[in-house]
């Protein structure tokens, strides 16, 4: 079986299609799988396009919306994973994954499938250490924040695959797993991308929940993109078993954005089909899933069993006839018509079939459901294990020595503008991560900046929220102002104004 790898799709499907075509012309083969690594683009009309975190010079409707009306279809069947310039306001609408237009399928932020035998899974966006322990609070409408947050990791998904027991074939990032660049030609790299080499000599470069994962599920290959260079490398476990690791470029002419590779030929069905664990996984979960900026307190294990899994399957035997991933896609919005002038369009909360009947089949809460509640508490469903993160009475968890703060070069992070200040009150403003000492600006008193260093290098959690305030009492009459060059919301204030 043959299997098409590709890096960066940046909404090229017909480049893309095309060059797999003229591979098989030439090598007189056939393609069976086109596996994406992110930066997908599946923008269907205007709504997509302006929910896309990219600079508006680089906005361009390309020809997805095509294959999403049915205008055209996908030559191969597609399986994608999301990046960090996506329509967040399409994704959205599949956060366990499903069919963005016929034959052509998401993962969702995360998820494992099946193809002609192969097992399949992977983790949507890239690693950013400021929201990585938030829950999935992002919905339509978005704005400038949270169309870039969406496409951040988060712990529970991490969380979830690192339940998988079964061995993983393929497994797909956007970003490199963190020191991968070490167990390949790294002085080639070098060569090619000069400007890594201080992120790759401090560690810096890549994602850690994402080497975790490597050495967690030890798949047979791993696929990324994101850094738009082809690089090989070989990782051996410590159980003897080896993952080859190959980051491929964007789809451009003459860059190396496309690898074949062979698979053994099965009797398994060349259709997507359900992986009984994967789902598993998501019912034995849902209730310790967030769906607001809180973080959820995770079990520190997890027992699948046999038992559970076999029920999985027989439920959805039970209910679908089969394995198979049904083919029930369904247009939830109108689509691009380039005859038409259009103007921007409203964003609305679409509610996917795909994912109503996924999380009924599972029994599971569907996340898109209660962003469309009315903002009102008693409305959404409450989770006692939810942790506000303004809370001061949750116990933090054990710092974590290898956590590394990296940017993930958003240039949209400025944070409002700060209350007036009361006198018995320290205003912290939460646009950055208090961990690890990274203090980037706030108003403290000195007694209060020693708990909170304190409290910092004794937290494994990160108390982060964008555009909030967290307030601490103080008797303290005296404050002193912290503040870095990348922050200005508190250049207003003088020592004056807080006494």
């Amino acid at each position: 079986m043959k299997v098409a790898i590709e890096g960066c799709c940046h909404g090229e499907l017909d480049n893309i299609y095309a060059a797999i075509e003229h591979a098989e012309k030439v090598e007189g083969i056939k393609v069976d799988l086109l596996i994406c690594c992110g930066d997908f683009q599946a923008v269907r009309n205007r709504e997509d396009l302006e929910t896309m975190a990219c600079p508006p010079k680089y906005r361009d409707m390309r020809t997805f919306y095509k294959y999403y009306s049915g205008e055209k279809v996908a030559y191969v069947p597609t399986i994608f994973i999301g990046g960090n310039h996506e329509a967040a306001s399409h994704l959205w609408e599949l956060p366990f994954g499903g069919w963005v237009a016929p034959n052509i399928f998401y993962l969702g932020f995360a998820g494992v499938v099946n193809f002609g035998g192969i097992r399949i899974g992977g983790l949507s966006g890239i690693y950013n250490q400021r929201h990585y322990r938030l829950g999935h609070f992002e919905h339509p409408p978005f704005d400038n924040e949270s169309m870039r947050t969406f496409y951040h990791i988060r712990e529970f998904e991490v969380y979830q695959l690192s339940q998988i027991k079964q061995p993983i074939d393929i497994f797909l990032s956007h970003d490199w797993p963190a020191n991968i660049a070490h167990h390949g030609n790294l002085e080639q790299l070098l060569r090619w991308k000069q400007h890594l080499r201080s992120e790759i000599l401090d560690g810096s470069l890549g994602s850690p929940p994402g080497e975790h994962l490597l050495h967690t599920l030890k798949p047979d290959y791993w696929f990324s993109a994101h850094l738009h260079v082809k690089y090989p490398a070989l990782v051996k476990h410590n159980d003897e078993h080896a993952t080859k690791f190959l980051a491929l470029d964007k789809c451009l002419p003459h860059r190396e954005f496309l690898q074949l590779v062979d698979f053994p030929d099965t009797d398994a069905p060349k259709n997507i089909m359900f992986d009984e664990e994967w789902l598993t996984v998501l019912r034995l979960t849902t209730n310790v899933r967030s769906n607001t900026r809180n973080m959820c307190s995770l079990p520190e294990s997890m027992q699948v069993t046999k038992e559970d899994i076999l029920a999985t399957k027989n439920a959805i035997e039970s209910n679908m006839g089969s394995m198979q991933w049904p083919q029930n896609f369904k247009m939830t919005c109108e689509v691009f018509d380039p005859a038409k002038m259009e103007q921007s369009m409203t964003q609305k909360n679409e509610k996917n079939n795909q994912t109503e009947q996924l999380c009924t089949l599972l029994g599971i809460i569907n996340p898109c459901e209660v962003h469309m509640l009315p903002e009102n508490p008693t409305s959404a469903p409450v989770n006692p294990d939810e942790i506000a993160i303004e809370s001061e009475d949750e116990q933090p968890k054990k710092n974590n020595p290898d956590e590394i703060d990296i940017d993930d070069g958003d240039k949209n992070d400025e944070v409002q503008e700060m209350p007036k200040k009361n006198p018995a009150t320290v205003y912290i403003s939460l646009d950055f991560c208090l961990a690890a000492a990274n203090i980037s600006s706030c108003i403290l008193c000195k007694s209060s900046i020693d708990k909170l260093l304190a409290l910092a290098f004794s937290s494994r959690r990160l108390f982060f929220a964008r555009s909030r305030r967290f307030f601490l009492d103080t008797e303290c009459p005296s404050a002193t102002v912290w503040q870095s060059s990348r922050y200005s919301d508190i250049s207003n204030f003088s020592k004056a104004d807080i006494i």
